[in-house]
């Protein structure tokens, strides 16, 4: 599913996320209200490194996301399309070998990992299926992907309730800690058209990934999905 019917060319979400990467991860944090930590513990828990095993970590952002690979003793490689975060988690993370890559075109080689991870920044790639195809191009035989990304709440009072949150209180909130709260109109309306966990399920065996399946976490407002290639 293609981003063609939100209001953003990709240079243009390339240079958002360049305006918010000084503040990002607070924000992150905050909006969140701080579930972003277990999140990224379930998809650690969901990748399963082991020690000397290659792990790609896309839409890494600043690397928050790829440290607990690191401390696992995996060799994590983060990488990310906006040299503005690039640049703001060399500076924090200098020990981490930060890469630049479009998730349409990335520049490894066939099979260059055993896992392959993205949690937050699927929706945020031009063409998500080619994404999800060009991660499958960089795994290895039997390598393991795992998604995380926001999705639908299975309770549908709640649901109401949180769409109402996404396109009202988010922008606001944004508004108090983001170093760019205008970007987060454009994360609401990305969260809110995105696939349900089922969609996004066929998309992933579309894009050439065995047995895919998911769990929900936080009532559905982010669903963990794995496949393996």
């Amino acid at each position: 599913m293609a981003r063609a019917d939100l209001d953003k060319q990709p240079a243009d979400v390339q240079a958002m996320f360049d305006t918010v990467a000084r503040r990002y991860d607070l924000t992150n944090d905050v909006l969140s209200l701080g579930q972003d930590r277990r999140w990224r513990g379930a998809v650690l828990r969901a990748v399963a490194p082991r020690a000397g095993e290659r792990v790609l970590d896309l839409a890494a952002g600043t690397g928050t996301s790829s440290v607990p690979f690191r401390q696992q003793g995996a060799v994590v490689v983060p990488c990310d399309f906006s040299l503005g975060m690039l640049r703001v988690g060399k500076k924090a993370r200098p020990q981490l070998p930060f890469v630049a890559g479009d998730g349409t075109r990335l520049p490894f080689a066939d099979g260059s990992f055993d896992a392959v991870t993205i949690s937050f920044g699927l929706r945020n790639i031009v063409d998500p299926l080619a994404g999800l195809r060009e991660l499958r191009r960089v795994t290895r035989p039997g390598g393991r992907l795992v998604v995380c990304e926001f999705s639908h709440p299975t309770w549908a009072p709640f649901r109401t309730l949180y769409v109402e949150y996404l396109m009202k209180a988010l922008p606001a909130v944004a508004t108090a800690v983001s170093s760019s709260p205008d970007a987060y109109v454009y994360l609401a309306e990305s969260i809110r058209a995105w696939p349900d966990q089922p969609k996004l399920a066929g998309m992933i065996a579309e894009a050439g990934w065995h047995a895919p399946e998911w769990r929900n976490l936080s009532g559905g407002i982010v669903a963990l999905h794995r496949a393996t290639a």
